[in-house]
């Protein structure tokens, strides 16, 4: 979901019959549709909206790639054929002012229309370009081998034992499910990931160069966000797993917290946000991640899937939760605002837009509640006008 003004309309891009199909539909805070648009996909619906309301999605097409933009009309704009390989797709695309940071990875086999997996797959890459889709740099990322001492195997290797597995070269390299490509000021955290087993890295890479500044050790994958110019949070959930880090412009790692969530980042750098928790009941809470690594619990939360919060102008959060609508304040004390019983597991992200309106995605159905919110918050995350384009930082 996206929006140009925070008075609507919403632009929606989903699923169409089958996963091949991407649909835009714009539609009003009412409800009434205004028009609807049909792509071919890739089984990963991708679109970034600009401040003056163009879409740009993403989708094969003739056996390339295009980025075509949807004006708020319906009608097409601009429109972008980056230069790739046959082999190749768009893992996800940000928005620039004059142009697109885009990771490409290897084409799957819905889109390939492969059964098996070809012997020769492209290196995954990191690639800038301007609006008419010259390529100013495009960087070769190298996942490597990758292992975690939380990751095991059984086989004849192992004489039937459970054992740590030993590192190995995954055969397939995708973008991370998290906030796969995140720009900051003059840096770019491009995430990658072992498609299988869940084990990825970060990349950090200067934005004028393409250059490779550092990278993170393997490990699963969490959450990510902006935390100021140049700098990122990096989380990690799974094999025992559940930290967050702070990493600045040298791609440092330069604090660390034993607690992983969709957090949010404020004006004055404070972080905070639900924690994820693979445990059922829930054990998790609101928390907050303190300058000097400690952590703040806030109040307890039920049931397990969540959406990722959003922020007013006084720093109150609001996100979706158990069939909760829940609010937190910058002292930690929670509200709820609206509940039904509802366990759908496929939740987007909350949009706060003018009036105190919050919209939430649940599986294929748009909710829009009236709250007494306030404007949205200035700060580092959300950013770039509340997420538009990919959360580009840039200044």
């Amino acid at each position: 979901m996206a929006v140009a003004d925070p008075s609507g309309p919403l632009t929606v891009t989903g699923y169409g019959v089958n996963p091949l199909e991407t649909v835009i539909t714009k539609v009003d805070l009412s409800g009434e549709v205004a028009w609807q648009r049909t792509y071919p996909g890739t089984g990963q619906p991708q679109s970034r909206m600009t401040m003056d309301g163009t879409l740009w999605v993403a989708y094969p097409d003739l056996g390339g790639r295009l980025l075509e933009g949807v004006l708020p009309d319906g009608s097409t704009g601009p429109t972008t054929r980056p230069e790739c390989g046959a082999d190749e797709e768009i893992g996800t695309f940000v928005l620039l002012d004059d142009g697109f940071v885009i990771s490409w990875v290897s084409a799957s086999r819905l889109v390939r229309k492969e059964r098996s997996r070809p012997t020769s797959v492209p290196e995954p890459r990191v690639a800038r370009y301007t609006r008419d889709g010259e390529c100013l740099w495009s960087t070769p990322i190298a996942l490597g081998a990758v292992s975690f001492p939380g990751v095991v195997e059984m086989g004849v290797r192992t004489g039937w034992e459970i054992r740590p597995r030993r590192p190995w070269v995954p055969e397939e390299v995708g973008v991370d499910h998290w906030e796969p490509l995140l720009v900051s000021a003059d840096r770019i955290a491009a995430s990658f990931t072992d498609t299988r087993g869940g084990i990825g890295r970060t990349f950090f890479l200067d934005l004028e160069s393409g250059e490779t500044i550092s990278a993170t050790s393997p490990a699963p994958t969490g959450r990510k966000a902006i935390a100021g110019p140049g700098q990122f949070l990096i989380g990690s959930q799974g094999y025992g797993a559940f930290t967050t880090g702070r990493f600045g412009r040298d791609g440092a790692e330069s604090a660390r917290w034993a607690s992983h969530g969709a957090m949010l980042v404020d004006k004055n750098g404070s972080i905070s946000g639900p924690k994820l928790e693979n445990n059922l009941p829930s054990r998790s809470r609101f928390r907050r991640l303190a300058s000097d690594n400690t952590l703040v619990d806030g109040p307890a939360l039920t049931g397990y899937y969540t959406s990722y919060p959003a922020m007013d102008c006084e720093g109150i959060m609001v996100f979706w939760r158990d069939g909760k609508l829940l609010a937190v304040d910058a002292d930690l004390a929670g509200r709820e605002l609206f509940a039904m019983d509802d366990s759908r597991a496929l939740i987007g992200r909350a949009l706060l837009l003018s009036g105190g309106s919050v919209v939430v995605s649940l599986d294929n159905e748009v909710l829009v509640f009236r709250t007494p919110l306030g404007p949205l918050a200035e700060g580092p995350w959300p950013c770039g006008g509340g997420n538009l384009r990919g959360n580009p930082l840039l200044s």
